[in-house]
């Protein structure tokens, strides 16, 4: 940063250190750290950073001793962001209880750790859940085979489990319970989880062809989903995947209510594929007090076999007449409605799809009272369904867009 040519004008030293260290806590941390070098100002501004990143992708000695040197000369009251990326959990178990440690004890707000092995568990200490009382957001990213998490901490408002897998065979490997998340105000269960037909398959295992041999297996699923329903029935917004909805169409076959919902915005994340709607009605009719319902219609790639059991209740939902199943019901606080369509999921080949959410459309501008604004949009190009469905838009709405 400094020059031998006397006219040269060093800008960025004389800013504030307040603004210097904002502008260090966004760089890498080895390149924050070389900062050093610059001149006698700069020697110290390091040890200020708020925001860690590390990549210790590959174990490495050298590594491990650079991040316990950082920490140990960072003079920060507090950290707001601690980033780590590592390979095997397993070698770096002692470096993690180390670095956790010293976040906990800077009154960390938000933590994201990656892990890339494919095999090992990530050990994390017990005090890294109970003694983080700051702690706000919590991500954990290809981090394998926990099994519990208690976390302490009154101020956290997102925890996200992404890429998490088990190559276990027990049920217990799946009863993932929420305990107390009264204060929820946001929730995504936009999670899946694989019969264990198809996991046995996917290891080339041998399948036991009888229909209902993994149905232990589903009904502990279906158990998860009531309890995750129960558990947020007071969050305000909810997003809910296409798993999800097609364990509801189980348990309503069942003949098992779904709770009173009292969420106001619902997103429903939904595959082509998997098409039978009437779920989302089944799903907004325990939901009265929804006033705006986003419906996100995506087409997977790869397509998903079902097992027996699976297809045999999925099945019984592909003809129902939205009309006669929930005949009497209306929804009264229903003001927004926003469909979109992504890649092409609405071309000439999905037909059938095309028709049941255009019956879906029909069904909504019928039992939707106070009704203000409808939204249909083709991310593609411009769908028939837009043609068709304003003859079904009652006489005083406001605005009805068609896209």
């Amino acid at each position: 940063m400094a020059s031998n040519d006397p006219t040269t004008v060093d800008r960025i030293s004389v800013l504030p250190d307040s603004l210097l260290h904002h502008i260090l806590s966004l760089m890498p941390i080895e390149e924050a750290f070389i900062t050093h070098a610059f001149s006698k100002g700069w020697r110290y501004l390091w040890t200020s950073l708020y925001n860690f990143y590390f990549n210790c992708e590959l174990y490495n000695e050298e590594y491990v001793s650079f991040v316990d040197y950082v920490l140990a000369h960072s003079v920060s009251p507090k950290i707001k962001e601690f980033v780590l990326h590592f390979h095997d959990p397993n070698e770096y178990k002692s470096a993690l209880s180390r670095w956790l440690s010293f976040a906990v004890e800077k009154k960390v707000e938000n933590v994201v750790l990656w892990s890339y092995s494919e095999d090992d568990a990530c050990p994390l200490p017990e005090f890294f859940y109970t003694c983080c009382p700051a702690l706000e957001t919590m991500e954990f990213n290809s981090c394998k085979r926990f099994t519990r998490l208690e976390i302490r901490s009154s101020k956290l408002k997102t925890l996200k489990l992404i890429d998490y897998g088990d190559n276990g065979r027990s049920l217990d490997d799946f009863k993932c319970r929420l305990v107390d998340v009264t204060s929820v105000v946001n929730a995504r269960l936009t999670f899946n989880i694989t019969c264990i037909k198809d996991i046995q398959d996917d290891h080339g295992e041998e399948v036991d062809d009888e229909e209902d041999s993994c149905g232990d297996y589903h009904q502990v699923f279906s158990i998860l989903v009531q309890d995750y329903l129960q558990k947020l029935s007071c969050a305000t917004d909810l997003t809910i995947a296409s798993w999800f909805t097609e364990v509801l169409c189980m348990l309503q076959f069942k003949g098992v209510l779904i709770p009173e919902l009292k969420c106001k915005y619902v997103t429903l994340e939904l595959q082509m594929e998997t098409f039978n709607l009437y779920r989302a009605a089944d799903l907004l009719q325990a939901s009265p007090y929804v006033e705006t319902l986003n419906i996100d219609m995506h087409t997977m790639y790869f397509y998903k076999s079902r097992c027996q059991f699976e297809s045999r209740y999925l099945a019984k939902g592909a003809n129902i007449d939205l009309q006669s199943w929930v005949a009497c019901f209306v929804f009264p606080n229903l003001k927004n409605v926003r469909i979109t369509n992504s890649f092409g999921c609405l071309a000439d080949h999905f037909k059938q799809g095309y028709d049941k959410l255009f019956k879906l459309s029909e069904f909504l501008l019928k039992r939707a009272t106070v009704l203000e604004k409808f939204i249909i949009i083709s991310k593609t190009r411009r769908s028939e369904i837009t043609k068709a469905a304003g003859s079904f838009l009652p006489q005083d709405m406001r605005n009805v867009a068609l896209y």
